[in-house]
């Protein structure tokens, strides 16, 4: 059966019942039962036309998004999108984790591929999964996800290094969280001068680090210094992280120095973004890098005991 002669079946039937439906709403009712009239049936595309309780209107856009939503991991679906011999539809990233079994009948999914609702969600513009944040936009349903991974919007993840936090938020959230949850020391003004003593400067297998938070300039930076192996060698470093998005990171600059018995290390840099995870910024090397020979000879003593002084800078660039 062609596609258009569902779709005129539909408007005939609408006529008659005295309602006509939205062109959206259309769409989604034509898809479905175009593969209802089909031998792989869509059943989970019930979009009847839904009331609205100031009654007659319909809420097309919110019900097409329903059929839209993975009934397993509940994210939106983008092509391939599968269904079962009972149409029962999923996203292809479900399908292997399913085992190839719908979830909802239990029948073999084989390679059915669910082109009416594809087709459908051709026709869509929705509003970033941002918006409650405070983007504006709306976009194609097949353009939306790839925005969504780069909105500036889109939440922050915790720049705690010490373990997997999962938390995400906006930056002054994320610096209370910082400082009530991870006890994070705060601070506030420019400059810096940071003591790191480490008893055993030989033990390095896990990676000590300190963090703080410094408020400078109306805005929230992240010092990091740790200690971890470089190939075979252990090293120490130290870098700052821009509470914010990398275009807000690039208005600031910062140096770093440390040193003792007449010698000096010095780094300047721009602040990362805390949009780069704290290991891809320490894996990069953007940061000031101490061998452990060296900063064992700024400890002085016996060099069994490592006492590093680490100071620097924060300005704003003109």
């Amino acid at each position: 059966m062609a596609l258009g002669n569902v779709k005129t079946e539909f408007l005939e039937s609408a006529m008659r019942e005295g309602e006509m439906p939205s062109s959206i709403e259309l769409e989604a009712q034509t898809a479905a039962a175009f593969a209802s009239k089909t031998t792989t049936p869509l059943t989970t595309a019930t979009l009847v036309r839904r009331k609205v309780s100031s009654g007659g209107g319909a809420a097309p856009t919110s019900s097409v998004h329903e059929l839209l939503e993975c009934p397993v991991c509940t994210n939106s679906m983008y092509p391939p999108i599968h269904q079962c011999p009972n149409g029962h539809t999923l996203c292809s990233s479900c399908k292997l984790r399913v085992h190839n079994r719908c979830p909802t009948c239990r029948y073999e999914l084989g390679n059915i591929r669910c082109l009416a609702l594809e087709k459908v969600a051709e026709s869509l513009e929705l509003p970033c999964r941002f918006q409650s944040l405070g983007c504006p936009d709306i976009f194609p349903y097949y353009s939306k996800l790839k925005h969504e991974s780069q909105c500036t919007f889109r939440p922050y993840n915790c720049p705690y290094a010490g373990s997997e936090c999962s938390v995400t938020g906006d930056i002054a959230w994320l610096v209370a969280h910082l400082r009530d949850e991870h006890k994070v020391d705060m601070h506030s003004g420019c400059t810096f001068n940071h003591r790191y003593v480490k008893s055993n400067p030989q033990e390095v297998e896990n990676a000590t680090w300190m963090l703080t938070v410094f408020n400078c300039f109306g805005q929230h930076f992240c010092l990091h210094f740790e200690a971890f192996q470089l190939g075979m060698a252990p090293v120490y470093m130290a870098f700052l992280r821009f509470m914010g998005d990398d275009n807000d990171a690039k208005n600031f600059s910062y140096s770093l120095e440390v040193g003792a018995n007449g010698r000096k290390l010095i780094w300047q840099g721009v602040p990362r973004s805390i949009r780069d995870s704290h290991r891809k910024v320490r894996d990069s090397h953007d940061g000031l890098i101490i061998q452990r020979n060296m900063a064992l000879f700024f400890s002085g003593g016996d060099r069994k005991e490592l006492k590093l002084r680490v100071t620097g800078r924060i300005w704003k660039e003109q």
